[in-house]
């Protein structure tokens, strides 16, 4: 027997998904990405000069990616409302 078998047979019983506040959480996720790349900018030269300037732009993904996330989530809500009218 495998490591995930027990996992996988019916063994084991996988818990419940967890629902909340989603589009919160991904806004506030979102917002942190954005004032770490706005905190880090203006020492861009002193991450350049480091090698590290690849932490103002993962910030910068990480923002814009939550923008899109933001996007996703909150049509997510809209259609399972929509499922649960019907």
């Amino acid at each position: 027997m495998g490591l995930m078998d027990k996992w996988t047979n019916g063994e084991r019983e996988a818990p419940e998904p967890l629902e909340g506040n989603v589009v919160g959480t991904v806004v506030a996720g979102t917002l942190i990405w954005l004032v770490l790349f706005l905190g880090q900018l203006p020492f861009y030269g002193w991450f350049a000069d480091k090698g590290h300037s690849w932490w103002v732009w993962t910030c910068a993904a990480g923002a814009g990616l939550g923008c899109v996330g933001i996007w996703y989530v909150r049509a997510r809500d809209k259609a399972i409302r929509r499922a649960r009218q019907d």
